[in-house]
């Protein structure tokens, strides 16, 4: 039997194994090409934010600590020199009499011999400890009258006004009232301390409290920290830099004002500060003497200052970002 032949169309050959990974593959170097271009993109922007970040910030070289330190004491020594080169100079050519103004040696020579004598390192700390004491004081009770005014509205109108006024008021004002009330005592020093330096300090944490944005104390809240937990960990610590402020000028009121009364309250049974140092310079009218208690006074306020206030503000500017650690 004759086998018949028909022409028929060749079917399609089957696509090869590698004609059936190209459409594959393409998809595969699409997605590469996205996310290569994804990640170009997210480098691009951090090297943008990184940049503008750089332009925000103040790179600080490290320097070795004594060349820091020569860096900071040298322009207050050069300031000192020159305030004493012009007071030579006026006594040299004599501005004044010389009994009137005496010279820088002079007065350093009256400071020698109250060293000799053993009585000035007790003049000193008579004044600080009396210092010391009642602004500790009157931070206690400044801190409570300021978070009570800074919280409460209704005590806030009512003697946040008072408390503005008595800030401004001179504290050598409050001396003749406190002798009237305590006498020639050591309460009347404090009193005159104390009305100086609360109304500063309480003034200052009532400026920090207004300061806080509402979300910290919203999300305090929502954590439960209520009361006093939430003034010890979320009110005190977001009001620091304004608080500190008060009390660094808390404590300059409080000194001033403990000069102040020592001036005018003098008895044999107080001791002798600073303050009847200067007013015992004045009876004897010696010049000498007089400066030479000015320059104590103002050794132990800048001494304080720079000792105690000034390395605690700048932590708290530290740890807010707001000073660069050099």
């Amino acid at each position: 039997m004759a086998s018949t032949e028909t022409d028929e169309p060749a079917a399609p050959a089957a696509p090869t194994a590698r004609g059936g990974e190209e459409p594959s593959t393409a998809g595969s170097d699409a997605a590469a090409n996205a996310n290569a271009n994804a990640t170009n993109d997210a480098g691009d922007l951090a090297g943008l934010e990184a940049g503008l970040d750089a332009l925000e910030s103040r790179v600080v070289a490290r320097q070795p600590w004594l060349r820091a330190a020569a860096a900071k004491a040298l322009p207050p020594l050069l300031a000192i020199v020159i305030v004493l080169g012009l007071w030579q100079l006026a006594y040299h050519v004599e501005l004044k009499p010389h009994y009137l103004l005496p010279s820088p040696l002079d007065v350093f020579d009256s400071l020698r011999k109250k060293w000799l004598e053993g009585t000035l390192l007790s003049f000193v700390w008579t004044s600080v400890s009396r210092g010391a004491l009642g602004f500790v004081t009157s931070v206690a009770i400044g801190t409570v009258l300021g978070l009570i005014v800074a919280r409460v509205k209704a005590v806030r109108a009512a003697i946040g006004p008072i408390l503005s006024g008595l800030q401004s008021l001179p504290s050598v004002a409050w001396v003749p009232a406190a002798i009237i009330w305590f006498g020639l005592s050591d309460a009347t020093i404090y009193a005159v301390v104390l009305l100086g330096a609360v109304p500063s300090i309480a003034n200052g944490l009532v400026a920090g409290v207004d300061q806080i944005s509402p979300l910290y104390l919203r999300a305090g809240r929502t954590i439960g920290a209520t009361g006093l937990t939430g003034v010890r960990h979320v009110l005190l610590p977001a009001a620091l830099p304004g608080y500190i402020a008060g009390l660094k000028q808390g404590w300059a009121f409080s000194w001033r004002s403990l000069m102040a009364a020592e001036l005018i309250v003098n008895a044999p049974d107080l001791g002798t500060g600073l303050g009847q140092l200067l007013e015992q310079g004045r009876e004897l009218q010696d010049m000498s003497w007089v400066l030479a208690a000015i320059l104590l006074i103002l050794i132990v306020g800048i001494g304080i200052e720079l000792l105690i206030f000034a390395p605690i503000e700048r932590r708290v500017l530290r740890s807010r970002g707001l000073l660069v650690k050099s």
